[in-house]
């Protein structure tokens, strides 16, 4: 009878301690795992935001994007005025050569040594927007074949572009480009190497250079930006569309 009273009493306090316990939370790491919504991709660590600023420089740059900035004919854009948005522009050439009148036809402005730095990117704060801002820096040098280069200017500006994610009839998800335009403010123009003497010379310069950098690096960047979304590897766009179609925060880093 003693081993028997003893048994009941045991199971008793064994059964009081399991209800106990039951009330309290698990040790980390211990819990039952929750099911995931394995139809939204997840990406903890920034990975996918990577993967895509590094595709989109990567495409830029094999595109061609250095050199159609170096192949923009500076130089006869400002003779020509650049059509009715530029006609200032034109008037300020004049100008900037009436002194120096030799100038006016032998006179040689180029954009050298253009870079693609690295990209910024920022999300919306309701989820649901990429904003990719392009930095690019280059030289423009104005030089004669008598005299070499005259003024070297290093230039920075940058380019800002939204994407966006749609879905197509089929019900497919792709990213398209919204407003691509230059930062407003960004355009830096700083003398490298020049003369005192081409002081009014380079303040012509810089006020002819700040009316049509913009607005030309800004229709050589867009159109490649827009190409190159629609060539991305199938799986990143697609992770990153439904992230945006949620509104899912997946950008960590700026």
């Amino acid at each position: 009878m003693l081993l028997v009273g003893s048994l009941v009493v045991l199971c008793g306090l064994l059964a009081q301690s399991s209800a106990q316990l039951a009330g309290l939370p698990l040790p980390l790491g211990q819990g039952l795992s929750l099911p995931l919504n394995q139809g939204l991709p997840s990406d903890p660590t920034g990975h996918l935001a990577g993967s895509f600023t590094d595709a989109l420089s990567g495409g830029l740059l094999s595109g061609g994007l250095l050199g159609n900035l170096e192949n923009i004919p500076l130089l006869d854009i400002i003779k020509s005025g650049g059509g009715t948005s530029y006609g200032l522009v034109g008037g300020l050439l004049g100008t900037l050569t009436s002194s120096i009148p030799f100038l006016n036809n032998i006179l040689d402005i180029k954009i050298t040594d253009p870079q693609l730095l690295e990209l910024g990117l920022v999300q919306s704060p309701d989820g649901h927007r990429l904003y990719v801002t392009f930095p690019l820096g280059f030289i423009v040098k104005v030089k004669t074949p008598l005299v070499g280069n005259l003024l070297e200017l290093a230039v920075k500006l940058n380019i800002t572009s939204e994407v966006l994610a749609v879905k197509n009839n089929q019900g497919r998800v792709h990213l398209v480009l919204g407003d691509c335009t230059h930062s407003p403010g960004s355009l830096q123009i700083i003398l490298l190497n020049g003369s005192t003497p081409l002081q009014s010379f380079l303040d012509s310069l810089t006020v002819i250079l700040t009316k049509v950098l913009p607005d030309l690096v800004q229709g050589k960047v867009c159109p490649l930006v827009n190409a190159v979304l629609s060539h991305l590897d199938v799986t990143m766009v697609h992770d990153i569309a439904e992230l945006l179609i949620h509104g899912l925060k997946f950008v960590i880093k700026v």
